[in-house]
């Protein structure tokens, strides 16, 4: 079995820092994906006959890693689902760009129009024909002429949103060859890392926040963890985020 650190888990939550190159669910390559991966998971650990119920909450896109929330019941999957529907699902990521944005600190709004065929969306400065809005806030965390630390936050969330809003910004996603880093060589994995999430619990209504933050290795090796810390840190207000690999593993 994968080794997927475990965040949380309750009755109704199932919360995993999912590896970067894996599918959140099954799609055309017929790879093994998170829903299936965690679902044999359940039924092993807790010796459950018949199919085990698990709902996908929301997705990250196959190159990204970081922190994913899974429904245990169908309540929990109803609830969830409405949160993120009502923009009552927070979501903060990290990422690395090439180059350098123009300001430290900003909100970008853009429209996003999504190409099906491609799986690749046309991002443009004002609304355009079936282009949905897009708006994020990011800040630089650590910066030299070639590359920026970014720590972003979320206030819509529409596909591949992060990585076509920076690029079309002039600051591609380092890895990202689909929204136009042409750097480096091709790769299963993306400088981009699902940090926190924060929604009401689904039973309990309370706050919870969950976090994820990569190790300073691979892709991430640039920074250090106390950066990458700071990074997953700017826009929760928590001064001591846990390392994933502190939690405990599938």
């Amino acid at each position: 079995m994968m080794r997927i650190p475990i965040l949380y888990e309750d009755n109704h939550l199932l919360v995993v820092a999912k590896p970067p190159g894996i599918p959140s669910q099954g799609d055309e390559s017929g790879d093994l994906d998170m829903l299936t991966l965690l679902k044999l998971d359940l039924k092993e650990r807790y010796n459950k006959p018949g199919n085990v119920f698990l709902g996908l909450v929301h997705r990250l896109d196959r190159p990204v890693g970081g922190a994913m929330v899974f429904a245990k019941t169908s309540k929990g999957a109803s609830r969830l689902s409405e949160a993120v529907r009502s923009r009552h699902f927070g979501k903060t990521y990290m990422c690395i760009a090439q180059g350098k944005p123009a300001v430290s600190e900003a909100d970008l709004i853009h429209y996003i129009r999504k190409d099906q065929k491609r799986n690749q969306v046309a991002v443009f400065d004002k609304p355009a024909p079936d282009a949905k809005d897009a708006r994020l806030s990011y800040r630089i965390v650590a910066a030299d002429e070639e590359r920026s630390l970014i720590a972003v936050k979320l206030h819509t969330g529409r596909p591949h949103q992060i990585r076509a809003q920076l690029a079309h910004i002039g600051c591609p996603l380092v890895g990202d060859m689909k929204y136009g880093d042409c750097r480096g060589a091709a790769s299963s994995h993306i400088a981009l890392w699902s940090t926190s999430l924060s929604f009401p619990h689904p039973v309990t209504k309370e706050q919870v926040t969950f976090h994820s933050v990569p190790d300073s290795t691979g892709i991430w090796s640039r920074y250090t963890n106390e950066q990458l810390e700071a990074a997953a840190a700017c826009y929760t207000g928590d001064d001591d985020i846990p390392i994933h690999k502190k939690g405990r593993y599938l």
